[in-house]
């Protein structure tokens, strides 16, 4: 038997090792042949996403199971008892992996378990006020003083003051992030915060006894502050007693100052008869000259501003009347003549005027300028004047030429304007009109002077 045994176990070795030695023998054989490419049945990693990952996880876990179970299944013998467990474990593990929330959802339960921030918006009311209100009250025990005395961030009413103060105390999730917040303040801005509490009756009481004729230091105030550290306010300062004795001071508030009473008649004093009481004489008039220089360039600052403003006065009613469209007739009893453009109407009510454009050095009487772009136009275009006989001339002052009726007028030079004329420059176009009626009476006049 054992020699048997020893001679199939050669044999079946060489059988199993035939196969294996199969693919080495025909690729020695045939050495000028093309070699076969390799190539990897492996699968490039890459990310799986959170539903890949829940596949994946089952696939492992049914397969571990299924491995677990076929093991035992081709061994002959039992399985024992703490296979039996493993199997067990192993088959019941994707039942509980099949109700794995995907990432998304176990961050937002993660966030939903976390504590509510204390950043949540408290509406108007912030941790500063909140701890301003709370230190007040318990100074002063009255919401009203509270309301009176203490500067919040926001104005409140004292509706919304005991409102908020309820709130703290009986609103359980509005005290929970209240504190919070107030757990959060700088210790800078607590000391801050502490500085401006209300003081109280039984501190007011100590400091008025402090005489008002006495001139009281700090140290005066912290051996005020040592003798009673149960009635004082723990962040009180030795500077701040100072403080508002010096304002219960100003306000008659000391045990050893008085107010002077009313008096008690039926005629009151009221301030026409107090300043007839006053004697003149004895007031002494104190003459402060940097007052009076301020007074003296203000009041010429303001008189030049209104004589520009007056000059800017007709400037302004062109442009007026250019937007209403509500102009005035053309002539009245002191209009020569009008130079009428398309946005603007210009009135000539002296002898002679001068066109062009205005600057601040150069002031002229008709402001091309208002009617359109100037910048082709000199300070000093040209001159429009009313002879004694009524003929109306032109002259040109200025570089480019001026165009009546399309004849070109060049510097220098004059030419006469007649009713209805067109007078043109540097492409702006005006309709130059004359009152026949104040002309024929300029006429009459001088004809008669002639005759005379």
């Amino acid at each position: 038997m054992t020699e048997a045994l020893m001679a199939s176990g050669p044999a079946s070795r060489s059988e199993d090792e035939e196969p294996l030695a199969g693919p080495k023998r025909s690729s020695s054989q045939a050495p000028g042949a093309v070699p076969k490419r390799r190539s990897s049945s492996r699968f490039i990693k890459r990310k799986k996403f959170d539903d890949e990952l829940v596949e994946s996880s089952l696939a492992k876990s049914s397969s571990r199971a299924k491995g677990a179970v076929e093991a035992g299944r081709c061994s002959g013998s039992e399985p024992s008892s703490s296979e039996k467990k493993k199997v067990a474990k192993a088959v019941s593990a994707p039942a509980a992996a099949s109700p794995v929330p995907p990432a998304g959802l176990a961050k937002r339960m993660k966030k939903s378990k976390q504590p509510p921030q204390v950043t949540k918006d408290l509406g108007r009311w912030k941790a500063a006020d909140d701890l301003l209100l709370i230190n007040a009250v318990l100074q002063t025990n009255d919401l009203s003083s509270v309301h009176l005395g203490v500067k919040f961030s926001c104005r409140f009413n004292l509706r919304e003051i005991q409102e908020r103060w309820y709130a703290l105390l009986y609103d359980p999730i509005i005290s929970k992030l209240a504190c919070q917040a107030m757990r959060q303040l700088h210790p800078e801005a607590i000391a801050t915060i502490q500085s401006k509490v209300l003081f109280s009756k039984a501190e007011e009481q100590l400091l008025s006894r402090v005489g008002s004729s006495s001139q009281p230091t700090l140290d005066t105030f912290q051996e005020l502050l040592h003798k009673h550290p149960d009635v004082f306010y723990p962040a009180r300062t030795a500077r701040a007693l100072q403080l508002h004795w010096q304002l219960m001071k100003q306000y008659y508030l000391l045990h050893d100052q008085t107010v002077q009473p009313l008096p008690k008649g039926d005629q009151v004093l009221n301030f026409s008869d107090a300043e007839d009481m006053l004697d003149d004489n004895k007031l002494k008039d104190v003459r402060d000259e940097v007052l009076e220089h301020e007074l003296t360039v203000a009041d010429r600052r303001q008189k030049r501003e209104i004589r520009q403003l007056e000059q800017e006065l007709h400037k302004w009613q062109v442009l007026v009347d250019s937007i209403t469209g509500m102009s005035s007739p053309d002539f009245d009893s002191q209009t020569l003549a009008v130079l009428r453009g398309r946005m603007v109407r210009y009135l000539m009510r002296s002898r002679e005027i001068t066109l062009g454009r205005a600057t601040k050095d150069n002031q002229i009487d008709v402001d091309l300028a208002l009617e359109g772009p100037a910048w082709k136009i000199s300070r000093k275009q040209g001159i429009i004047k009313l002879k004694n006989n009524g003929d109306f001339f032109i002259a040109n002052e200025g570089r480019r030429p001026i165009y009546i009726d399309g004849r070109p007028v060049l510097g220098g030079n004059k030419w006469k304007l007649n009713n209805n004329s067109v007078v043109e420059i540097a492409s702006l176009r005006f309709v130059f009109l004359i009152n026949q009626d104040l002309i024929a009476l300029i006429k009459a006049e001088a004809a008669k002077m002639a005759q005379q």
